[in-house]
């Protein structure tokens, strides 16, 4: 059993001429009808005739030609036109006429060239046309005929604005792809910051160290060790990153694995920053990008306190809740400072971005009694 939404898939994949199709059938058949004939558009009031050769003519100009009202809008236009012309002046007056209004419509919303010069041509037609019922002794008052002129450039009209309707929603549609990209680079451009930023850090911080280390061997190999091991972790994350690229990656890989935290917290102690890490509640099943903004945050701060208060005691607190999760940072040490660079939404400033964009709250700056603080609240379930 084929579903509803499967048969719309399937419409939409046939080609333009034959979703046209059923309507041209389907009034191309109603004009042989019977009790129809001579229910269409009378204009000239030419004596009516029974149906002949150029009746089953007219019939199919009008009507199968609206096949082409979509691929090609000008040929579907010039034929039924022609078809309507006999069908007025030979009086057969079919319901098949009914299909001129539809090319008119549908050639104003689908042409795409000449679109003047195809009025122009249209409109000397019409005065031809007008001319010759006038020759044959048409009954016709002036008044209609300058009505029935003014009713078909009002349906040409009609499709002129469907035609700018959809250019400007097409425009609209590729300003926000635009936008998204825009948005998507910035926010890769953020997560190499972070990465970048906080393992060159603390690989510059552990080097620093290890050359005062040259009389301790132990403690000299585990400095060069833990160089290598934040170098690889260093080179992993880039990959992630960069694997963030390719169209076929999924979404659930943009946040961090469990234990990344405890992870980065252990990195930074052994770049000689003593840190203290406290980690409450049970992480929500679907967070969204919160765990992915929390671990940021908990990155930035320590980056922070290797530059400006290296040795200092850390404090790190992330807590999970219901509905949120809370990050909390702290630094002892007086002359504690975060920096933000000006341009791109790097550093601290880059973290209050994220964390506003997902709603939540975001405070950064000197403690009371000395040293530095962080402290965010990210809700959980976003996914922006």
């Amino acid at each position: 059993m084929i579903r509803p939404h499967g048969l719309r898939r399937v419409w939409g994949r046939l080609h333009v001429t034959a979703r046209d199709l059923p309507l041209a059938v389907l009034l191309c058949a109603l004009a042989f009808v019977p009790s129809m004939r001579g229910s269409g558009t009378d204009i000239g009031a030419v004596a009516e005739r029974p149906y002949d050769a150029p009746a089953v003519v007219a019939i199919g100009l009008q009507t199968l030609a609206l096949t082409l009202r979509r691929r090609w809008p000008a040929v579907c236009l010039t034929l039924v036109a022609a078809g309507f012309a006999l069908d007025q002046l030979r009086g057969y007056h079919t319901v098949a006429s009914t299909a001129l209004p539809l090319a008119l419509l549908s050639a104003g919303a689908h042409l795409e060239r000449y679109r003047r010069t195809t009025v122009a041509v249209l409109s000397v037609a019409y005065v031809l046309f007008i001319a010759e019922l006038v020759r044959r002794g048409s009954g016709e008052p002036p008044a209609e005929l300058v009505s029935f002129y003014v009713a078909m450039c009002l349906l040409w009209g009609g499709g002129a604005w469907l035609r700018s309707t959809r250019i400007a929603e097409a425009e609209r549609r590729h300003q926000v792809a635009e936008q998204t990209r825009s948005a998507e680079r910035a926010r890769i451009a953020r997560e190499l910051h972070d990465v970048v930023t906080h393992h060159v850090t603390a690989m510059v911080v552990q080097a620093e160290a290890a050359r005062y280390l040259t009389a301790a061997p132990e403690r000299l190999d585990e400095a060069l060790t833990a160089v290598t091991d934040t170098g690889r972790r260093a080179v992993a994350d880039l990959r992630h990153l960069l694997d963030l690229l390719n169209p076929d990656y999924g979404e659930g890989s943009r946040t961090p694995p469990v234990g990344r935290l405890l992870t980065l917290v252990e990195q930074t102690r052994r770049a000689g920053q003593p840190v203290e890490f406290t980690e409450k509640g049970t992480p929500a099943a679907s967070t969204g990008s919160a765990d992915l903004v929390a671990y940021r945050v908990v990155q930035e701060a320590l980056t922070n306190a290797l530059k400006y208060a290296h040795g200092q005691a850390t404090s790190v607190l992330v807590r999970h809740g219901e509905r949120d999760i809370t990050v909390e940072v702290g630094t002892d040490g007086p002359g504690t400072r975060a920096v933000t660079s000006p341009g791109g939404g790097r550093g601290l400033a880059g973290l209050r971005e994220r964390v506003d964009v997902l709603g939540g709250e975001f405070e950064a700056g000197p403690r009371p009694g000395g040293g530095f603080a962080v402290r965010a609240r990210i809700p959980t379930g976003s996914r922006a």
